[in-house]
């Protein structure tokens, strides 16, 4: 019989879920999508719709497997999306998603109030998406409540529903509504400054523990079997980093979509006084620093719509590298590696035709790639483990061994590195090393080193644009001078 587990993930346009076995192979899947209601800075989710989309999904991931061989569930979910629920779970709200940004008001009041508290969690202010400022928006909203409301993350109210009866939440979700990873406690001292009422907030676990079994209701509504163990999940960064295979400290996993993300393994809490660099404490007493870049391969999308990519990196490839430092944002702004509201993009140089403009971008993220690193080993991360890329820009072989050639050291690429896989492996982790059963289920499709030849004259390079960034004032001194010596020039 082959074992399984199952990983739920509730990202923003649908439900997914695999069923994986202990040796990584994926034996069936299920993906149900999800609709929103936006307008402007405003995104809600219905909660209702997350449950029966859950419900769905399962179904389709066992139909052609045993449920006597499901081991243990576990959900991820999107960061900082929250609700109000009732003393059954019932929704009081809609789902509040993750980029929903109307508490502007609120996250300056609970900046001003807890500035110092969130200095020592390493993340230094919260921002107007963040779970905390729209907890404070919603009850501000609601006026008044009925005794036994309670906050929910998204993870908390399907895991609610699974067992059928109140769950802790875990601490990955809570992380951005404040929760004290170090002391794993709410800073009530804050929350009554901030008049929301300590019966409100749930209790929290370190993900990876056991928050109940499946229920006998839930187990008529998604097909699955009643008393399966449910595992407390992460959010869906977490988990995809989970699913790439980083687990070990030093590790690090570079996510290239729309825009370019790092998250990594460390053995301490790392602080960043930027505030853009903030960690998940992982099941392995270990944490999980991480930094969403601006930029990314959204500039491709925006200067070349509608042109076949994979014609063009056939002719970059032919065309190599070129002497052109081009800043790949694609609106206005950074947030990583260095904090820059008015930064846009620029170039230097002038390309001959369209191909030496697509290599001077796709050279351009790679420099913001290696200087993310820069900044993180600044910030005193250890940085000397493997690296894993993923995200929709591994379609590209020629721009995967680009940034393989910048970054001047070995990368790997994950088989199947998404949020579903990971919380699979953290269903199958219950009990035992994350990082070994990581390990067994992550495979591995293909492993890039380095060309010869190259890593000089890119270094260059890398120095001409971090020259470039520090000229207009939007990267430090002593963070550009870091990255120059790192170069070994």
């Amino acid at each position: 019989m082959d074992y399984y587990t199952l990983g739920i993930d509730l990202g923003t346009q649908s439900v997914r879920v695999l069923a994986v076995s202990v040796t990584g192979e994926v034996l069936g899947s299920g993906m149900q999508r999800l609709t929103s209601q936006k307008s402007g800075v405003r995104h809600e989710q219905n909660p209702e719709e997350w449950w029966q989309s859950v419900s769905h999904a399962c179904r389709q991931a066992i139909k052609d497997l045993s449920p006597d061989a499901l081991q243990a569930i576990a959900v991820d979910g999107t960061s900082g999306t929250i609700l109000l629920v009732d003393q059954t779970g019932q929704p009081l709200t809609p789902g509040l998603m993750y980029d929903d940004g109307r508490a502007i008001e609120e996250a300056q009041r609970i900046n001003e109030v807890g500035a110092e508290v969130w200095q020592q969690l390493g993340y230094s202010r919260m921002q107007a998406s963040w779970a905390l400022p729209k907890l404070l928006w919603l009850l501000h909203q609601q006026g008044s409540f009925t005794p036994g409301t309670r906050l929910a993350h998204q993870t908390d109210f399907i895991n609610r529903r699974l067992v059928g009866h109140e769950v802790p939440s875990e601490t990955s979700s809570a992380l951005k509504t404040g929760y004290d990873l170090f002391h794993l406690n709410w800073p009530h001292h804050i929350f009554d400054l901030l008049a929301i009422p300590a019966s409100i907030l749930p209790s929290a676990v370190i993900p990876g523990q056991q928050i109940g079994t499946l229920s006998a209701q839930a187990a008529i509504q998604t097909g699955l079997p009643a008393g399966i163990p449910v595992i407390a999940g992460m959010t869906d960064g977490c988990a995809a980093q989970i699913g790439s295979g980083v687990t070990q400290i030093g590790d690090w996993n570079a996510v290239l979509g729309t825009t370019l993300v790092l998250k990594g393994v460390t053995r301490d809490l790392i602080h960043d006084p930027l505030g853009v660099v903030y960690s998940h404490r992982s099941p392995g007493n270990t944490w999980l620093p991480g930094g969403a870049s601006s930029s990314g391969a959204g500039i491709l999308t925006a200067r070349f719509p509608g042109y076949n990519l994979d014609a063009l990196n056939e002719r970059a490839k032919q065309r190599g590298i070129v002497d052109i430092i081009a800043y790949p944002l694609s609106g206005r702004g950074e947030r990583f590696p260095f904090v820059a509201p008015h930064a846009e993009y620029f170039i230097q140089g002038k390309p001959s035709d369209d191909i030496d403009l697509y290599v001077a971008l796709l050279q351009g993220v790679a420099f913001v790639e290696r200087l993310c690193f820069d900044y993180i080993a600044l910030l005193g991360a250890p940085v000397d483990g493997e690296v894993h890329f993923t995200g929709g820009g591994t379609r590209s072989s020629y721009w995967n061994q680009l940034r393989t050639n910048v970054l001047a050291r070995p990368v790997s690429l994950p088989a199947s590195p998404e949020p579903a896989l990971g919380m699979a492996i953290l269903a199958a982790s219950h009990g035992r090393q994350l990082a070994s059963t990581a390990e067994s289920m992550v495979r591995i499709r293909e492993r890039i080193v380095p060309e010869r030849g190259q890593k000089q004259r890119l270094a260059q390079l890398y120095i001409r644009f971090v020259d470039a960034l520090e000229q207009r004032g939007w990267l430090a001194a002593h963070v550009a001078e870091y990255a120059r010596k790192r170069t070994g020039l």
